[in-house]
């Protein structure tokens, strides 16, 4: 009851900040190269792409004032602690002696100097859905959809590594010719009218450059790694990389594993987890890479998401880890469909709630709707939410109008939230570089940054009450758009509970209001 009076002070300035965007906004130039950088930070109005408005906050409403800083958890694949634009926004462990071997803070774990990696060297992993098949069949439900599902993946995964094995045939076959691993499609083009047995991977090979552009070497390279991690890992029954950990996963009470590397063995397998980092905290106006939402926070790399489906174990122990240690926003870029120790991760999910902290998850890029097919973790259960502290965030497209929702993105009027931008997206990888990818992935530490943003400026706040400022106070969206993997046609304000983007401009100006009453009048 006490927030219920506090929000309704704060509807009264949300009136007037958030207006309902219409299709006048549609931006019909292509973005500049300068403006798809930091399109997520750009204004709706201003700029007629549907960023966060992140920009026009700084200017207007952050300027010269000083925030606390607040600690955000990356629960991920780990983080490039030494890339460059992050290592000066690395969480440090203060009460923790760096290699003595000990355990100096008595939290239970050793030398967690920058965070903790519950993977050690572990990296390749099954699905989920894999896992469950290597058990005997319970004839449960689960189970029975379990083994379709991975009947269908299976099948299609073997149709892609036909159309992969074609293309890395014609793609060696060029090489050779040209004497060259790096040819251009310009090269391609002017080979000379070749022998009849390369004539085919011509064709293939300029049909595949053409369509990818400059990237397609990266892109062919990423298509395989894809394919064959589904065959070599994800899917494959005979694969147990879990002794590699050396705990027991199927029991939560076994906490004595893992180790404080908090990026993979090799790094580059960290790439998702440096990414997300990035963009919460990557350094803002510094003239190099992006730019990060949250310009007070350090990010808290805590590894528990391998190649494949992470285990509820691993997540239950990171959020209790991150909780434990001081974050007060955590993000988790990553889901499933199947969950079999769920409460173990909803036990966490409270636990969390009850140290006031926010957990910020992306919604999962199968184009569903999640209100009707399963997608974990979640705070929904039985139709019930368990908890006031998870915000679940869809991803936007930089493209105003239909097709706002990122085509990948999940939806559902119960259990998203609210969306935020998710396609193409420019942050730090591994190894000083910097790169576009898109997801939900990107969308979540997008949201986590306003969330930071908020905690960092107004520390009085409650984790619930930074949700709910997020959800009611972004900008509504008065358009049809296509959702769902069949691309059906829905009001956007049917494709999450709020009907809104992400505002950092509106959250900060009703955080603000919101704060000065609980000040005015504490009994609220």
């Amino acid at each position: 009851m006490k927030f219920i009076k506090i929000f309704v002070l704060s509807m009264f300035t949300l009136t007037m900040v958030a207006q309902t965007a219409d299709k006048s906004f549609a931006k019909k130039a292509p973005l500049t190269d300068s403006e798809l950088k930091r399109w997520s930070h750009l204004d709706l109005e201003k700029d007629s792409i549907p960023g966060m408005s992140v920009d026009k906050a700084y200017a207007e409403l952050l300027k010269n004032k000083k925030g606390t800083k607040v600690i955000v958890a990356v629960v991920d694949s780990g983080v490039d602690i030494n890339q460059e634009d992050l290592k000066p926004f690395i969480w440090t462990n203060a009460k923790e002696i760096p290699n003595n071997g000990k355990d100096d803070d008595k939290n239970g774990f050793v030398d967690d100097v920058h965070g903790w990696n519950f993977l050690g060297n572990s990296n390749n992993e099954n699905l989920e859905m894999t896992r469950l098949l290597k058990k005997p069949d319970d004839g449960t439900e689960t189970y029975k959809q379990a083994l379709a599902d991975y009947t269908v993946k299976l099948a299609d995964a073997n149709e892609l590594k036909e159309n992969v094995d074609i293309l890395l045939k014609a793609d060696k076959a060029v090489r050779d010719e040209l004497k060259k691993d790096n040819y251009t499609l310009s090269e391609i083009k002017d080979m000379p009218s070749v022998k009849f047995d390369l004539y085919d991977a011509k064709r293939i090979m300029l049909s595949y450059a053409t369509q990818k552009g400059d990237s397609f070497h990266e892109d062919l390279q990423a298509y395989k790694d894809y394919v064959y991690d589904q065959l070599d890992y994800n899917l494959n029954k005979d694969f147990n990389p879990r002794k590699l950990v050396g705990d027991n996963p199927e029991d939560i009470n076994d906490k004595k594993y893992g180790n404080n590397v908090v990026y993979s063995k090799d790094r580059k397998d960290s790439l998702h987890g440096t990414h997300v980092a990035g963009i919460i905290a990557q350094g803002r106006n510094n003239g190099i890479g992006g730019d990060g939402v949250a310009d007070n926070v350090v990010i808290m790399p805590v590894r528990a998401v391998p190649n494949g489906d992470e285990y509820d174990k691993d997540i239950a122990l990171a959020i209790r880890y991150a909780v434990d240690n001081g974050a007060k926003v955590i993000n988790g870029s990553f889901g499933k469909d199947f969950s079999p120790h769920a409460q173990w991760v909803y036990d966490a999910i409270k636990y969390a709630a009850s140290k006031d902290v926010l957990i910020v998850h992306a919604a999962g890029n199968d184009a569903k709707n999640i209100d009707t097919e399963p997608n974990f973790p979640t705070d929904d259960v039985d139709g019930k939410e368990i908890a006031d502290n998870v915000l679940t965030v869809g991803a936007l497209n930089y493209q105003y109008g239909e097709k706002v929702i990122a085509t990948f993105s999940n939806y559902g009027k119960r259990n998203v939230d609210v969306y935020a931008p998710g396609v193409k997206i420019y942050a730090t990888i591994p190894g000083n570089k910097y790169k576009y990818l898109q997801g939900t992935s990107m969308a979540s530490p997008n949201a986590a940054g306003v969330a930071a943003l908020i905690r960092e400026y107004y520390p009085n706040l409650k984790a619930a009450q930074v949700k709910q400022i997020l959800m009611k106070s972004g900008t509504p969206l008065d358009l049809e758009v296509l959702v769902d993997e069949k691309r059906i046609k829905i009001p956007f304000s049917e494709a999450s509970i709020s009907g809104k983007i992400v505002n950092a401009y509106n959250a900060l100006k009703m955080a603000e209001e919101m704060s000065n009453s609980l000040k005015s009048n504490p009994k609220l």
